[in-house]
């Protein structure tokens, strides 16, 4: 953490403010939270600790839970083992055992303090892990249900009360560009994003992540309002709904359904308790039951607002003072006869104009950065997407003339086509900012080659600059890559260490405890 962020983690509200310290120490907890600024000093943790005695719940103060063991905190271990291994603890931590374990930042919080803040009643909703999605949202309303603790709903804020803009305050940025990075030909449609962040007091770190407050797609929008009764409030319905999550059906949309529709009531539940509802939106779910249309105003109430997207920044603040930049993949896909778009990568790619604006706000990352010392080597591991922290690693290195040396892996699907920013990186190379880059383009050959393989064929001297002191890094997805890289690495350090498979382990877990091996993944 830095200097500054330590600061803002102390001490939020002013001392001047018109608070008692039980009150501040309420307020620096729950905006504490709310930015997601991880609780390490003695005032954060009295403030969540008077957050449990203002709610009357028995939520373990953080300065406890520093000391704790959680060993449920693993994203390679499944649900089920988490909660079994979370049995018997108190409900805070059954309900960080429900989370995806990922500390990513989407929800505002990392996993402890989003499930501190739920049992606590400082947060009601109870689907901010996108991570976790449906499975995990469906868990953590399920122990809630069992420990007859409701989230408590607070009153807003007064928004006057935070300085600056916020993930509950965000700022109206100005869009740059939204260029394709990819070549013609290619499959896929990743977009260098840039941002205008002049007018605001925003400053980001290398290895922050930018929020984005998307809007959906127009046409899903009246799609699914030609489907409700909007009364003749269709533009005020449209309006609300361009906000609302629109990408899933829960327990309440349900019984709204069945309500109109006794008679179908056992074909409803039958559905909503079907693997198929995992399938299905908010729209296919009421174009299954096309006799039944629930007033628009009815579904606006019920839909939760869209969450904010978190994209990793791909610049320096140095190098880009008053911009910032992403790497966003264009999601689009067809399922069930219908086009699907991400919500917030095909607003950047397609329904925001240059010069329009954007929500936005800086997530502060929670362990993932450069090291202190620039004399430190660094290996980093970005297939796709995952290479835009480190494109603003590179350019902040390049800006402070750090003297460690720099080693990337990145991969894609072809290098005619999908070799994100090839021309920078080849700079980077010639230059000698980047000593070495191992590329691993999956479709280029018969067998397909990843970053993970790419690691094996150099682990003689990716082990000799893990001993020498380098820091690793990975970003990218968690499901697959991650678990791939993080196996390649155990099998470098059993290879090339002599090691054993617990030996191995254990090495690193040191690297680990000690920040040198850290993971932005999703």
């Amino acid at each position: 953490m830095t200097d500054k962020q330590l600061q803002t983690a102390v001490s939020i509200i002013p001392d001047s403010a018109p608070f008692n310290d039980e009150q501040r120490a309420w307020l620096n907890g729950f905006f504490a939270g709310m930015m997601g600024i991880p609780a390490t000093s003695a005032e954060t943790a009295e403030s969540q600790a008077a957050v449990g005695a203002i709610a009357g719940l028995d939520v373990a103060s953080v300065g406890e839970s520093q000391e704790e063991d959680f060993p449920w905190h693993d994203d390679s271990m499944p649900m089920e083992e988490r909660l079994k291994l979370a049995e018997g603890k108190p409900l805070d931590r059954r309900l960080m055992a429900a989370m995806a374990q990922l500390d990513c930042g989407a929800c505002g919080y990392v996993c402890q303090t989003y499930s501190e803040a739920i049992a606590s009643g400082t947060e009601s909703n109870l689907k901010l892990c996108s991570p976790g999605g449906k499975d995990t949202a469906k868990m953590l309303k399920k122990l809630m249900k069992e420990s007859d603790a409701s989230p408590v709903v607070k009153e807003d804020l007064d928004k006057s009360i935070a300085t600056g803009y916020t993930r509950a305050n965000p700022f109206p940025a100005r869009l740059i560009k939204s260029d394709s990075l990819n070549k013609s030909g290619s499959s896929k449609d990743v977009r260098h994003v840039e941002i205008d962040l002049n007018g605001s007091d925003i400053r980001y770190q290398v290895g922050d992540a930018l929020g984005v407050y998307p809007t959906n797609c127009p046409s899903l929008v009246r799609s699914v309002i030609s489907c409700c009764d909007v009364n003749g409030d269709a533009a005020e319905i449209e309006k609300e709904l361009m906000t609302r999550d629109l990408s899933a059906v829960d327990e309440d949309f349900v019984e709204l359904i069945v309500g109109l529709a006794p008679k179908q009531a056992d074909k409803v539940r039958e559905l909503a308790d079907s693997d198929l509802l995992d399938e299905f939106d908010l729209l296919d779910f009421l174009q299954a039951f096309p006799d039944v249309q629930p007033t628009g105003r009815a579904v606006a109430d019920l839909l939760p607002p869209l969450n904010p997207r978190l994209y990793s920044i791909a610049s320096s603040p140095n190098l880009h003072e008053g911009h910032v930049h992403l790497t966003v993949g264009k999601v689009v896909y067809e399922k069930n006869g219908r086009l699907r778009k991400g919500v917030a990568s095909t607003m950047l790619a397609e329904r925001v104009a240059t010069g329009d604006a954007v929500k936005v706000f800086v997530q502060p990352s929670h362990g993932f950065g450069l090291p202190d010392d620039p004399a430190t080597d660094i290996i980093m591991v970005g297939p796709g997407t995952g290479i835009a922290p480190f494109m603003a690693f590179l350019q902040e290195r390049q800006f402070t003339n750090a003297t460690g040396r720099n080693w990337l892996f990145f991969g894609d699907q072809h290098e005619a086509t999908d070799f994100l920013y090839r021309d920078q990186l080849g700079e980077y190379v010639d230059n000698g900012l980047l000593s070495r880059l191992d590329t691993a383009f999956s479709r280029d050959q018969d067998e397909k080659i990843y970053v993970q393989h790419r690691m094996l064929e150099n682990g003689a001297a990716l082990y000799e600059w893990l001993e020498a002191g380098a820091s690793f890094y990975v970003c990218g997805d968690a499901s697959r890559m991650a678990k791939d890289v993080d196996d390649a690495l155990h099998q470098i350090f059993k290879t090339h260490g002599g090691l054993s498979s617990d030996r191995s382990a254990e090495k690193i877990r040191e690297l680990k405890e000690a920040g040198r091996y850290q993971r932005d993944v999703y």
